[in-house]
C-alpha cells in the first residue's frame, strides 16, 4: 500500500497540529504536492546543500526538516542563492521538502520534552501552557443523534485534555422552534406551528486551531437544517501544547558535574553558562532552540537550572539578584545542540506509523557553527 506525503501529514498534524505554530513561522508542505507517494524519506534539523545531495543520492521522494527552509517569501527561484537554489533543486528532482517546527516545539512529546530525557529529566511537563488556546463547544442535538455528532467531533480532536481524550459533558432538555417559509425542519413542516424536541447540550473542549474543522464534522452529522451552537472563551490553557519543558534529575548533583553531563550528552565540548559549579541542582527547565524569552517562566517554577540556546549577554544579568548572586543556573548549549536529536525522534516517530517507508536521518551535521578549543 502506497503511502502519501498527504497521508504523512495528516499523522503529523494529530501530533503537532499546525495552528500551535507560532504566529511569523512557515510550517507544512513546503515542495512537493501531498499526493505525491513516498517509499523513503530523509530526515534532517536543517536542509542544507549535503541534505539536498544525500536526498537526491538516496533517490528519496521526501525530506523533512525541524527548520523551514521558506521562511520569508522568496523574490525568485533561481540557483543565484542559497535558499533559492536549493528549492529549486528539490522542485526539479521532484523531491518534497516538509517542515515541522515550533509546532513541534509546542507539542507534547515534542522537541523540549526530548532534549529533558536526553538530560536524564523524569516527570517531564510543560514549563509553560499556551495561554488562551481552548474554546468551550456546546451544541444542541436531538437525542438520537447525540452518539453520531459526539463520535464526530471527537474524530476531529475535540474533547482532548491532557492524557484523555473524547471528554464531553452532556444533560437533557426541550427545545423549541417555528419553522419560517422555505425552510426544511427536522420536526414538522415549513410555515408550520411551532414544534418541540427532546435534545441534549453537548459540551466539549476544543483548540483553537481545531475548531474549523470540529465545527465542519458537527455539520456533516448534525440532522438541523441550521445547527444551533455557542462557542464560549474558557480562562483554561491548551494541555497538550505548551513551552518548553521542566522536570527532575533522579537525585541532586553539583552544577558541575550536571555540566560535564549537558557536554557529553548534547555531544559539545564547550557550552556558556551563569551559576556557581558548587551549588547543588535537580529541578531542571528546558527549551529546545532560542528560548531567552522563557528565562523568566523557568524562574518562577523555581527551576535550579534553564537549559537552552542562543542567549545574548544581558540576559545571563536577568537570573541575578539584588547583590549579584546567581538564583538560577543558566546554561547555553548551542541552537543545534539543544535540537540534534530532533532528528532522532522524528525518525522514531514516523518509522513506528508508517513501517512501509524507510525513513533515514542525516549522516551530516546541519550546522555551520563550530567551537573551537583552545590548545
Amino acid at each position: 500500500m502506497s503511502i502519501t506525503i498527504g497521508q504523512i501529514d495528516e499523522a503529523l498534524q494529530e501530533w503537532a497540529p499546525s495552528g500551535s505554530a507560532q504566529s511569523y513561522d512557515n510550517v507544512g508542505l513546503q515542495i512537493g504536492r501531498m499526493t505525491a507517494e513516498v517509499t523513503r524519506c530523509l530526515i534532517a534539523l536543517d536542509l542544507t546543500p549535503d541534505v539536498v545531495r544525500e536526498a537526491q543520492e538516496m533517490n528519496a521522494e521526501c525530506v523533512i526538516t525541524h527548520h523551514p527552509l521558506l521562511f520569508r517569501p522568496l523574490k525568485s527561484l533561481t540557483d543565484s542563492g542559497l535558499v533559492s537554489s536549493m528549492a529549486l533543486n528539490l522542485a526539479e528532482s521532484g523531491i518534497g521538502l516538509y517542515a515541522i517546527h515550533t509546532n513541534l516545539d509546542a507539542a507534547r512529546d515534542g522537541v523540549s520534552f526530548e532534549l529533558a530525557r536526553t538530560l536524564g529529566l523524569e516527570r517531564i511537563e510543560f514549563l509553560s501552557r499556551l495561554e488562551g488556546s481552548t474554546v468551550k463547544l456546546i451544541l444542541f442535538v436531538p437525542i438520537d443523534h447525540i452518539d453520531g455528532v459526539r463520535d464526530a467531533v471527537f474524530s476531529r480532536g475535540a474533547g482532548k485534555i491532557g492524557k484523555y481524550s473524547e471528554c464531553s459533558f452532556s444533560h437533557g432538555g426541550t427545545a423549541t422552534f417555528k419553522p419560517g417559509e422555505g425552510t426544511k425542519p427536522f420536526e414538522g413542516e415549513a410555515s408550520g406551528p411551532r414544534e418541540s424536541v427532546n435534545e441534549i447540550r453537548l459540551e466539549v473542549e476544543v483548540a483553537r486551531w481545531a475548531l474549523p474543522s470540529v465545527l465542519d464534522a458537527a455539520r456533516e452529522a448534525h440532522p438541523y437544517e441550521e445547527m444551533v451552537h455557542d462557542i464560549v472563551a474558557v480562562e483554561q490553557d491548551f494541555r497538550n501544547a505548551g513551552i518548553g519543558a521542566v522536570g527532575n534529575l533522579p537525585a541532586p548533583i553539583k552544577l558541575g558535574v550536571f555540566l560535564n553531563e549537558v557536554c557529553q550528552k548534547l555531544e559539545n565540548p564547550g557550552i556558556r553558562y551563569a551559576g556557581n559549579p558548587d551549588s547543588t541542582v535537580q529541578k531542571v527547565a528546558v527549551c529546545g532552540g532560542a528560548g531567552a524569552d522563557f528565562i523568566g517562566l523557568a524562574h518562577r517554577v523555581r527551576a535550579d537550572v534553564y537549559v537552552t540556546s542562543d542567549i545574548s549577554y544581558h540576559r545571563y544579568f536577568d537570573v541575578m539578584g539584588s547583590g549579584g548572586d546567581i538564583e538560577m543556573a543558566l546554561v547555553d548549549t548551542g541552537h543545534y545542540e539543544s535540537e540534534r536529536m530532533t532528528e532522532s525522534l522524528l525518525v522514531v516517530w514516523l518509522r513506528e506509523r508508517f513501517p512501509e517507508i524507510e525513513w533515514i536521518r542525516t549522516k551530516h551535521r546541519t550546522s555551520p557553527v563550530q567551537t573551537w578549543i583552545a590548545t
